[in-house]
């Protein structure tokens, strides 16, 4: 089945190929853009021409630190101070020093409601009039909660300060007093000329002056930048190359760079250098930016054009944003609840005293205190004494216990043996301490391709040549097996021996010469390419634009066929037994347009062969009608497709002498055209590349991570959906896709187009509704894929802006600068919003639309539209997001979302810097997610029920008593019962259960994805479990009051005294409220240990201690005025009839709550309870099911067209053909090892 395809190349929409930079267009680009925009009207202001601030806005001298200093260059910052508007080249991603530390932090403290309200409180109860309660039962915890969360941001800034430290603190040679000095790179400064060694970081984003590479050619690693591992080339100007390599000439270096203005555009740049009298244009091939790593170059010299926060990385940073978790926001809210409910039930209580005072208490000679208040002043004082009375119903320690458990979770993912990463010595790592119960609640995963889901490693896996497919486990005789052994390369001295093939038959095969088809396949791939070579004693290392070239180029090398060396117009290969040097005439590039290249070559016997190679689709259609096998290759090509490989078809041609002649005229011709070059260029190669004889086609393996297809499947079941953002071509994405089991062959497709008609239709049925319809109440949205079935969504960058209007933002401003403000179109224009709202309803559209499908995958994006479509499902949805990558292109991303997680192990720690949480590989997601994402919301969920729960129950006795005591603000417990009882008495039980509960096992959790959807639903905590918590804490309160008040009502002791004083009252509530919640989260705790165990236990023993400590005569004798309950507890608990008391208190509140459990989880359980009902004959089974051989990955059987493997950039030919990374040619051969090479025999890196 060949699916429908939006063709890009047309006028009808954008260029897929093309990566947009929607709002990161530079001025320069929209002036040309908008020439032809219509002519403004006569009368209408004219912006001058000339003017171009990002072209011309900034502006470079070489060793000339001062004239970045003049007064022209220099910004305002703060009413009348200003600053260089050039950055230094430190970074500071810390927030606190010495001095800001304790004011900042207490100011971001206070930001928190709770925290503002206890200080409140303090100051409360220091006013004796209305101080109920001493002073230190509100400031010891307060001081313990600032000084517990202090710590932590110490601890957590630190390790920020110690990161800046280490990058700032790098070494680097800068020229300084005419020569190179060591300088930390926190000192370099824009203007200074740098020296690059191999395998430095480039600490800045500087022009390249000259290396020790013929024509300063220099070799980068850009992963830190995109994930990306293999190689790409920077020049320097011819210039430079030639006048700039002495320390001498680079110290007398005085031009003048001026170029566009700081920008976050990674793919290009724009300048212009004068120097001695001359101008010469600059562009990105002459810049290495920031966090690139110099590689094959010995050593290089550059210009630092842009330092510090202006760099290209620093730029597509993102802001960095303060995330906070759903739960934080949702106990915000409860806090204000209980604060509102807190002023009611103080302000009713106020109210009765009021009325109490009037008909009692004035009347009663035996209250009278000796104040003449007024009845209403007594009933204002009695407000704030039960506010302060009360406050415990917002309990400070809840904050000091949630930031202890996510400390605890945090270490827990650390600790994970299971997500540590042997082959890199690489541990997962919680980089935030306040994210972890979010974990447990996404809906939405945005992930990079190249380096996350695969390893950018291509591996050459199967070929048919001549209608016969190779790479099954075969013998040398031909004969298929089950399970095949790898070829032994051994009688090939030149062999990878890390490459890996099963097929002995095809090399059997080769090593006969016997098959002139199988010869001419490999000849070709060992000779229509663009890798260079490096030989490194006797070894021999490719350097290849893409790894997809270079995999093939391997792959020919094992089979015999060893690319050896080439210059400028010849191509040396060892064939067999014998070496062989061809005469290249002629090298046709690839781009994404043509999808193929060529080589033109001249045989050592004086014939002439075009050898091509290029996608499927591009070669079938320039095939000659007398080419064989056509039939029988494609159906290998449907195979290799469903097998998700990357294919190519590989063809030849044989020229006459006179058709070459005639050819080449007109290729040099076109080489001279000024305009349009690259489109005369692609005319004359079609005309060469036609009537094509077909050989075969090769497929290359994307390896992906491990894992990966089945961690995506898992997530899939647990509701979570993944969309895939890569800056890869659309083929590619597409290819990954499928391998990566995220597309499958069940699912209908939707491009571009589609996309955007269907948004049009839906568009213009808005535009056409009555307004009255539009205004009034909201229509159930109509789903765009009525139709049954899985859908899926591929849509390039492109594309993207098109849909969400955002492709022409600055071009509408340059035309409104040029023309005048102008009202808003009052008619619709087509692919124009009428005014934002219709903007805003086409993403809301475009979001709704990607929603229900199954799948979605951007391509050709740029790092602000990755961050854009993750704000906007954040922005409609009001889902949790998570986004994952491995590069600084994906930094943006990860801070937009509400949990970012960066692929540590690479060489690029960007993305991991800016993350929440590092590790090493795709498939550890599942256990983050599925194991500590769960369990850390269920446990922080439980913990807050019952949290509030316990503090409601403790606080509301203080309700019912004052019914008895006049509304007159009396506490019904002790004083320092009500300091410790948050404090010792109740709070280590349930901050073992926030830490170490869980309701099934790691193992169980991950079989039962469903388990995870209560959390997405967020069901375990919201506005029901809170009132469901006070209604709790209110029954259990009249329970522990009214039950010791009723048996105190009129009663004798055994030695004759009644027990009935306030004093015994209070110790018999307080021992039934400890009993009661210490044994009401024994119940909740679902999984037992020694630790939970001793903690309950403890936590009584703990408080009888303490209370007969507090109660004794030695303790009243030295503080008589603090410790006034003297006998109080061993009076009261000699009696028996006060132990059957807090027996029957704690039995009627535990009761119930057992009778609901029991009830719910018989009746109505969740999938929770059936596994842990079933867990052991669960448990059984995965035991077996480890025993048995897991079963192979399943592809899928239907035909789809593969991607093709080539990259997504230009090769090296232009860098070939100029001869530039050539060295000049010696005197004389010495020997096949000594064939001329275009880079020096240095030592060579593992690419």
């Amino acid at each position: 089945m060949s699916r429908r395809r939006v063709d890009s190349q047309g006028s009808l929409g954008p260029d897929d190929e093309v990566m947009p930079y929607s709002d990161d267009e530079t001025d320069d680009e929209l002036d040309a853009s908008s020439e032809e925009e219509p002519e403004a009207p006569p009368g209408a202001p004219q912006a001058p021409a000339e003017v171009r601030p990002s072209e011309m806005g900034w502006k470079v001298k070489a060793n000339d630190r001062p004239y970045h200093h003049l007064p022209e260059f220099e910004k305002k910052v703060f009413l009348c101070i200003k600053k260089s508007r050039y950055s230094g080249n430190a970074i500071k991603t810390y927030k606190y020093n010495v001095l800001t530390f304790i004011p900042l932090n207490l100011y971001e403290q206070f930001k928190r409601v709770a925290n503002l309200y206890f200080l409140a409180l303090l100051i409360l109860q220091i006013i004796p009039d209305i101080s109920t309660l001493p002073w230190y039962t509100t400031l010891i915890p307060l001081v313990v909660v600032l000084g517990v969360t202090a710590i932590k941001d110490l601890v957590d800034d630190l390790a920020r300060h110690r990161m800046d430290k280490e990058i700032n603190n790098r070494k680097c040679d800068v020229l300084q007093d005419g020569r190179f000095q060591s300088s930390k790179w926190r000192n370099i400064q824009v203007g200074d000329v740098v020296r690059l060694k191999k395998n430095d970081f480039v600490p800045a984003d500087i022009l390249l002056l000259s290396s020790s590479n013929p024509n300063s050619l220099c070799y980068v690693e850009t992963a830190e930048l995109d994930g990306e591992t293999n190689l790409k080339f920077k020049l320097g100007l011819r210039v430079t190359d030639e006048r700039l390599q002495e320390e001498r000439q680079l110290a007398e270096f005085d031009a003048l760079i001026e170029c566009e203005e700081p920008n976050n555009r990674l793919d290009k740049f724009t300048g212009t250098m004068r120097w001695q009298g001359e101008h010469y244009p600059l562009d990105l091939d002459n810049m290495l930016l920031r966090g690139c790593k110099v590689r094959n170059t010995e050593e290089c010299h550059g210009l630092v054009i842009f330092a510090g926060a202006d760099t290209k990385i620093m730029r597509n940073g993102g802001k960095t944003r303060f995330k906070r978790t759903k739960i934080d926001e949702l106990m915000n809210y409860m806090v204000y609840t209980i604060f509102a409910l807190l002023i009611l039930v103080a302000a009713g209580l106020a109210i009765g005293h009021s009325f109490w005072y009037e008909e009692i208490g004035s009347k009663a000679w035996y209250l009278y205190d000796g104040k003449n208040q007024t009845t209403s002043y007594r009933g204002f004082l009695s407000f704030w004494g039960y506010i302060i009375v009360l406050n415990t119903m917002v309990p400070i320690s809840l904050y000091v216990s949630v930031e202890v458990i996510r400390l605890g979770q945090s270490k827990f993912i650390n600790w994970d043996l299971q997500m540590y990463f042997a082959e890199k010595d690489t541990p997962a790592k919680a980089r935030t301490t306040t994210l972890n119960e979010q974990l447990g609640q996404i809906e939405y995963i945005f992930s990079d391709k190249t380096g996350t889901l695969t390893q950018n490693i291509m591996q050459f896996k199967k070929c048919t040549i001549a209608g016969r497919s190779y790479g099954e486990p075969t013998t040398a005789e031909g004969v298929v097996l089950d399970r095949g052994r790898l070829v032994d390369w051994s009688w090939n001295q030149h062999a990878d021996r890390k490459f890996e093939f099963m097929d002995h038959s095809l090399v059997a095969i080769i090593r006969s010469k016997k098959d002139k088809d199988v010869t001419e396949f490999f000849k070709l791939l060992s000779l229509c390419h663009t890798v260079m070579v490096e030989n490194k004693d006797g070894e021999l290392v490719y350097q290849a634009a893409s790894p997809d070239e270079g995999a093939l180029v391997t792959a020919a090398r094992n089979f015999g066929y060893v690319f050896l060396s080439r210059t400028q117009d010849t191509i040396t290969i060892r064939e067999m037994d014998h070496e062989t040097t061809y005469e290249m005439l002629a090298l046709l590039d690839f781009n994404s347009d043509r999808k193929r290249m060529s080589i033109i070559l001249k045989f050592p016997d004086g014939r002439v062969r075009l050898y091509c190679k290029g996608a499927d689709t591009v070669i079938y259609e320039r095939l000659s009608p007398n080419t064989r096998h056509k039939e029988t290759t494609q159906t290998a090509l449907d195979e290799f497709a469903n097998a998700t490989l990357r294919t190519l078809c590989l063809c030849y041609k044989d020229i006459g002498a006179d058709e070459y002649a005639a050819w080449s005229r007109k290729h040099k011709d076109a080489q001279l055209v000024l305009a349009d070059r690259e489109a005369a260029l692609d005319r004359v190669y079609e005309e060469i590349e036609s009537n094509l004889m077909l050989i075969g086609a090769t497929a290359i393996e994307d390896k992906l991570q491990d894992g990966v297809p089945e961690t995506i499947a898992t997530l899939a079941k647990a509701d979570i959906k993944i969309w895939v953002l890569t800056g890869d071509k659309k083929e590619t994405a597409e290819n990954i896709g499928y391998s990566c089991s995220l597309l499958t062959d069940d699912m209908q497709i939707h491009y571009g187009e589609d996309v955007n008609d269907k948004l049009r239709i839906r568009q213009t049925q808005r535009r056409h509704e009555p307004p009255a319809v539009r205004i009034g109440k909201k229509k159930p949205v109509l789903p765009f894929f009525p139709e049954p079935g899985k859908n899926a969504l591929i849509i390039t960058g492109g594309w993207l802006n098109e849909i969400l209007y955002e492709k022409k933002k600055k071009r509408r401003r340059l035309r409104l600068r040029r023309l005048g403000k102008r009202p808003p179109p009052s008619t619709p224009q087509d692919g124009q919003p009428m005014d934002d709202l219709e903007k805003e309803m086409r993403q809301i559209d475009f979001v709704d639309m990607a929603c229900e499908c199954e799948a979605v995958i951007c391509c050709r994006v740029t790092p602000k539209q990755k961050a854009n479509v993750v704000s906007l499902v954040k922005k409609y949805k009001k889902a949790v997001t998570l986004s994952i990558g491995d590069g600084a292109n994906d930094v943006n991303m990860i801070k937009t979302a509400d949990i970012g997680v960066g692929i540590s192990g690479q060489e690029g720690m960007q993305a991991v810097m800016s993350s929440d949480y590092a590790f090493a590989q795709f498939r550890y997601l599942e256990r983050l997610l599925l194991v500590h994402g769960r369990w850390s919301y269920i446990r922080m969920c439980k913990f807050l029920r019952y949290f509030f729960f316990k503090n409601f129950a403790f606080t509301l006795v203080h309700f019912w008593y004052s019914f008895f005591s006049g509304y007159s603000s009396q506490v019904a417990y002790e004083d320092w019962f009500i300091t410790l009882y948050n404090l010792c008495y109740s709070s280590l039980p349930v901050l073992l259960v926030g830490l170490l509960d869980q309701d099934v096992n790691d193992k169980l959790s991950l079989k039962f994805p469903k388990l995870y959807l209560p959390g997405q639903q967020g069901s375990m905590f919201n506005y029901r479990n809170f009132f469901i918590s006070l209604f709790h804490g209110i029954f259990v309160s009249l329970i522990i009051f009214f039950i010791p008040y009723g048996a105190f009502l009129q009663t004798m002791g055994q030695d004759g005294e009644a027990p009935s004083d306030y004093q015994s009252l209070a110790v018999v509530t307080a021992s039934s409220l400890i009993f009661t919640v210490n044994l009401q989260i024994s119940l909740d705790t679902s999984y037992w240990t020694f630790v939970n165990c001793f903690a309950v236990l403890g936590s009584i023993a703990i408080y009888f201690g303490i209370m007969f400590d507090i109660h004794s005569a030695g303790i009243h004798v030295i503080f008589p005025s603090q410790f006034t309950f003297t006998g109080a507890a061993s009076n009261a608990l000699r009696q028996p009839y006060l132990w059957l008391t807090i027996i029957l208190t704690v039995g009627i509140s535990l009761l119930p709550v057992i009778c609901i459990q029991f009830l719910h989880k018989t009746i109505w359980p969740s999938v929770g309870d059936k596994v842990q009902r079933n867990r052991k004959k669960y448990e059984m089974e995965m035991q077996e099911e480890e025993k048995k051989k897991p079963s192979a990955f399943q592809r899928g059987r239907r035909s789809r067209r593969s991607a093709y493997a080539f990259s997504h950039s230009r090769g090296y030919a232009d860098l070939i053909s100029s001869g530039r990374s050539i060295r000049r040619r010696p005197p004389a051969r010495g020997g096949p090892q000594d064939s001329i090479r275009e880079v020096p025999h240095r030592e060579a890196e593992n690419i």
